[in-house]
């Protein structure tokens, strides 16, 4: 919703102000909204962080940068200002009723993986043992993912 760019351009101050630094950036891929698929479209970027921060810490903060967007949690998969999703932690696997990792539908969609692969082609799903670029090459997903920006 809104100034897309500039909502992304505010996420990644944010995070860099507050979780940690940033390693690498992925380009800015618009695709055509997902599940709830009446409304506008979204644009989908990937970092590559490093923090001191626990998992449980970085969604807190992830979490928080989300509500200081603007984030409303009303409608599930409906519009928003910002979503933030941790995919992976490392080679992590948590599973909580706060906190999966990793993230358990990111190996479905070409929103998520066009731009991982991007960053980081040859890491390994840590449950499914697979790459990312492999994840992508076997996704059955068959929505449009289009680079918007170069990074």
């Amino acid at each position: 919703m809104g100034d897309r760019l500039a909502n992304l351009n505010e996420a990644i101050n944010q995070i860099r102000a507050h979780a940690g630094s940033i390693e690498k950036v992925s380009s800015i891929y618009e695709t055509a909204a997902w599940g709830n698929v009446h409304q506008e479209a979204f644009f989908n970027q990937a970092l590559l962080i490093q923090t001191p921060h626990s998992a449980i810490q970085l969604m807190s903060i992830l979490l928080d940068i989300e509500i200081k967007l603007g984030r409303k949690r009303i409608l599930p998969m409906g519009p928003r200002i910002i979503d933030i999703d941790i995919i992976y932690f490392n080679d992590a696997i948590i599973d909580t009723k706060d906190l999966t990792i990793p993230h358990p539908s990111m190996f479905k969609r070409n929103f998520v993986l066009i731009p991982m692969v991007e960053i980081a082609p040859n890491f390994l799903h840590p449950i499914l043992n697979k790459s990312n670029f492999t994840l992508l090459s076997e996704c059955a997903d068959e929505c449009l993912v289009h680079k918007k920006i170069n990074f």
